[in-house]
């Protein structure tokens, strides 16, 4: 009975894989599986006699009928409030930076920089791009700085699935250290509470900020080797819309590090540092003029506008955590199943996912935002560190299916925009993940293997 019900669960996953690939609702997905993967471990644990099996997994049969569909589909996404929060408060934050013109004014001042250099102005938009990404997040903050920078690029004569090649690789860089996100994948694999020191600091003293180098480092010298090889294209589809009107304090600039920067330094809250930095740069840029009516109306708006550009993912998280719940009972069927398959060496495991990484694109069985979440349900249960699982996951969910999927949505906006083929872009874009990947699994194996 337990290798049917393995088998069962399997082959679930399998149609879960299929079905993210397809592009469906992942909310209604993950909400249909975490009702599989309740209702047949409970039926497994009814009917299962094989003495080895019920020795291995003592009290299974004893399991509360009503208590365990509670924790399922009450308590789990009850506990994930505080990802909830993060994510909300980030919106809001990329919000005030599109608002105040804080992150067009960062732009404007780098183009300046790099003058008609196309490579250097592409390495500092490149640096930049990443930097405010480690605070903004979701598809409403991508969107307004892509309509700056890639009509930016695009006028130095960059041809268009380069500018969006190395646009879209800058932004999942920054991703590394965004504490919304950060917040968001820690949360499959414990709560605040069964882990406090594996905060955004130790995480990125530890691998975050060695992964967002590497992201930058390679996908910037993957740019430069493309244009070696293709030739300048001066003409393009899309509306130019340059910061011209920019013009923030320089002091208001530094806003979009500030949030991570007191989380790592100084062990900050995210939230407070949202909070303060949101604050900080509105009242440099004059948006706290005009009365305290005004002022509440404004910051409701931006708080609105943010909380609708996250809301598909918000739908998807209070679902994920249920699917995260019922994978618990699930394991001792993986186990049996599959359980001499996973191996138990962390270089092994290395090895396996970095020639599987390709696997994070089309929310496939190796990113978290796809049915990736499957994937950690069985090697979860193998034993492994949290910090070593964290890693591992990470880079398929950010560097392929962030960076260099379509089925990401700022990517198929980006696509639509610059009326880029899926191929040219997939064509640069896979080598550069799969070439990050293997590094950073790497790096992975000598931090935390």
């Amino acid at each position: 009975m337990e290798y049917l019900i393995g088998i069962l669960l399997l082959v679930s996953f399998v149609g879960l894989a299929v079905y993210c690939i397809r592009g469906h609702n992942l909310m209604i997905g993950f909400l249909v599986m975490s009702t599989l993967w309740t209702v047949l471990p409970l039926i497994g644990n009814m009917l299962v006699t094989n003495p080895e099996f019920l020795l291995a997994n003592p009290g299974i049969q004893e399991i509360d009928l009503v208590k365990t569909l509670n924790a399922i589909f009450q308590t789990a996404p009850q506990n994930w409030g505080t990802t909830l929060v993060n994510v909300c408060w980030g919106a809001w934050f990329g919000r005030v930076l599109m608002e105040t013109g804080v992150a067009a004014t960062i732009i404007r001042k780098t183009v300046e920089l790099g003058g008609d250099r196309p490579i250097i102005t592409i390495t500092l938009l490149n640096i930049v791009t990443a930097a405010i990404f480690t605070s903004m997040t979701g598809a409403g903050p991508v969107i307004a700085i892509g309509v700056i920078i890639l009509p930016i690029l695009m006028s130095l004569g960059i041809p268009k699935a380069i500018a969006l090649f190395t646009f879209m690789g800058s932004v999942a860089a920054g991703i590394y250290l965004n504490p919304v996100n950060f917040a968001q994948y820690r949360a499959f694999f414990l709560t605040v509470d069964q882990m406090p020191e594996f905060t955004l600091g130790w995480y990125t003293r530890q691998w975050g900020f060695a992964a967002l180098l590497i992201m930058l480092v390679v996908t910037t010298i993957l740019t430069a080797v493309f244009l070696k090889v293709r030739k300048p294209a001066h003409s393009w589809a899309a509306q130019t819309e340059r910061p011209a009107d920019a013009n923030a304090p320089g002091l208001a600039l530094i806003a979009p590090i500030l949030p991570v920067a007191g989380a790592i330094f100084l062990d900050l809250s995210v939230i407070l540092g949202f909070v303060v930095s949101g604050f900080f740069a509105m009242l440099l840029c004059g948006k706290l003029k005009g009365g305290f009516k005004n002022v509440c109306q404004l910051v409701n708006k931006m708080y609105y506008d943010g909380v609708v550009d996250t809301a598909p993912l918000i739908g998807f998280l209070l679902t994920l955590p249920m699917f995260n719940e019922a994978a618990k009972l699930c394991a001792p069927y993986f186990r049996s199943v599959v359980g001499g398959i996973i191996p138990q060496s962390t270089l092994m495991l290395c090895i396996i996912f970095a020639c599987l990484s390709v696997f994070g694109l089309f929310r496939g069985p190796m990113t978290l935002v796809g049915c990736g979440a499957a994937t950690l349900g069985v090697v979860s249960s193998m034993g492994f560190s949290v910090p070593f699982l964290y890693a591992c996951f990470a880079i398929p969910t950010i560097t392929m299916n962030i960076g260099s999927c379509i089925t990401q949505s700022w990517v198929a906006w980006g696509l639509a925009y610059t009326k880029v083929e899926s191929r040219d872009f997939l064509r640069m874009s896979i080598p550069n993940g799969v070439i990050i990947s293997f590094i950073l699994y790497a790096v992975t194996y000598i931090a935390f293997g």
